[in-house]
């Protein structure tokens, strides 16, 4: 024989790849996946549970009076005032949804599709702001609408942000002028 034979013969062939240690990784990988989706999943209705002294949300009154501003867009979340990575997640304050906000003389209608809609009386309203980020999203500098308000006894920060973000200017010097006029009332 020659020695070229010889090589050829002495070859062997890649190994096949284990399918059962392959199976096994993606099954274990899925598991790992499945358990920390689990996890936190517990953990937001631990939170909700946490929050249980928070009294339900008020809903808007029959007859609100006639719209000052309307705006569509999204609802970010709800955090304590002033911490803005402290979600609130009772009552569903803590989904993200999209939203129809409108401002009357009453106060402030939250509309939610797909989620628990709000009503917060003008006398709960604290303050209006232009914040750049709430509840683990940011966004640019005046990019969120976050409207302060009290709500037993809690004060709770909510941010919005509309499909026009021009808006958010005129809807901070509306709630505010709606702050200042209902404390001058009061103090009559």
């Amino acid at each position: 024989m020659t020695p070229v034979i010889l090589l050829a013969a002495d070859r062997k062939s890649a190994e096949v790849t284990d399918w059962a240690a392959r199976v096994g990784w993606v099954v274990g990988l899925l598991l790992f996946v499945a358990l920390v989706y689990w996890l936190m999943r517990e953990g937001w209705k631990w939170r909700g549970t946490l929050q249980g002294d928070l009294p339900e949300l008020p809903a808007a009154p029959s007859a609100p009076g006639a719209a000052r501003l309307t705006m569509t867009g999204r609802y970010h979340g709800s955090t304590t005032a002033g911490q803005w990575l402290d979600r609130i997640v009772a009552h569903g304050l803590g989904t993200r949804s999209r939203v129809e906000l409108t401002l009357t003389d009453a106060g402030l209608d939250v509309v939610r599709p797909g989620a628990s809609d709000f009503f917060i009386p003008v006398g709960a309203l604290r303050e209006a702001v232009l914040g750049k980020g709430i509840a683990g999203k940011v966004l640019t500098e005046g990019g969120l609408l976050v409207v302060t308000w009290e709500h037993g006894g809690r004060l709770i920060d909510s941010g919005f942000r509309s499909d026009h973000a021009a808006e958010h200017g005129a809807w901070v010097d509306a709630i505010n002028s709606m702050i200042n006029k209902s404390e001058t009332e009061g103090a009559r």
